[in-house]
């Protein structure tokens, strides 16, 4: 088996000029496609709360239920670096609780890093509890220069890896080359950043909104899915037997 992925591996991966893979996974079996397939990091997101539980908002996900994501995506991912979000919610009831949950998810759920919306004092608070941050902060409404502060603060404050969303082909490249950590892309990355990270439903088009889509995806797990279920209606209806459970 390959040795994991580790967070100065990823570092030296940014020297070396070579982009880093990421996905967002929430369970055993993606996580363990997407680990043997090669990825380097798997992000459990807090967007579970949305695409996975089909809740409103993110705002209902709780430490508890991510950490039961966070330790079946641990448990596939033998190779892949696993970074954990502390639930929006969670960071939103002050440092304190943000601090417990991130050992929370190191201690309990396995992961080798956490994510949180950049804040380079929570981030200093959240790394002197001994967890790794995978900070992120979006771009869409900040000049190039101040996106360029931020990625600094957040590196200084300790920061392992930055999330920089909505970059853009400007500010993206000159946060990427103000740091030394590697900047990768979530929801409006591109290829000006470190490497990119996307939902794995959104690469195979698991989700019911993908069966007529002409968005760009991988595959359509979807439509697969969907055909493989009518014909499973067929054969039942039709009184064929069906081997296995």
């Amino acid at each position: 088996m390959e040795s994991r992925v580790t967070i100065p591996a990823l570092q030296q991966m940014k020297r070396d000029g070579h982009k880093i893979v990421g996905v967002v996974a929430w369970d055993f079996q993606i996580s363990s496609i997407a680990d043997r397939a090669g990825v380097d990091l798997i992000s459990v997101g807090d967007s579970v709360g949305v695409n996975l539980w089909g809740h409103a908002t993110d705002a209902e996900v709780t430490v508890d239920e991510i950490l039961v994501c966070c330790k079946a995506v641990r448990r596939g991912a033998k190779r892949a670096l696993v970074s954990c979000d502390i639930p929006g919610g969670t960071a939103r009831m002050g440092a304190d609780a943000a601090v417990r949950a991130a050992c929370r998810l190191a201690e309990e759920g396995g992961a080798e890093m956490v994510k949180v919306h950049g804040d380079p004092d929570l981030v200093r608070l959240i790394v002197r509890s001994g967890v790794p941050v995978f900070a992120e902060f979006h771009g869409d409404k900040a000049t190039v220069e101040k996106l360029v502060e931020e990625a600094k603060r957040l590196h200084d404050a300790g920061a392992s890896l930055l999330d920089f969303r909505h970059s853009g082909p400007v500010a993206g490249p000159a946060v990427a080359r103000a740091v030394p950590i590697p900047v990768i892309g979530g929801l409006g990355g591109g290829p000006w950043l470190d490497g990119r990270v996307r939902l794995a439903h959104t690469a195979i088009g698991y989700a019911a909104r993908w069966i007529d889509s002409a968005s760009e995806t991988y595959g359509n797990t979807a439509k697969l899915s969907l055909d493989a279920f009518r014909a499973l209606i067929d054969d039942v209806r039709a009184g064929r037997q069906i081997k296995g459970g």
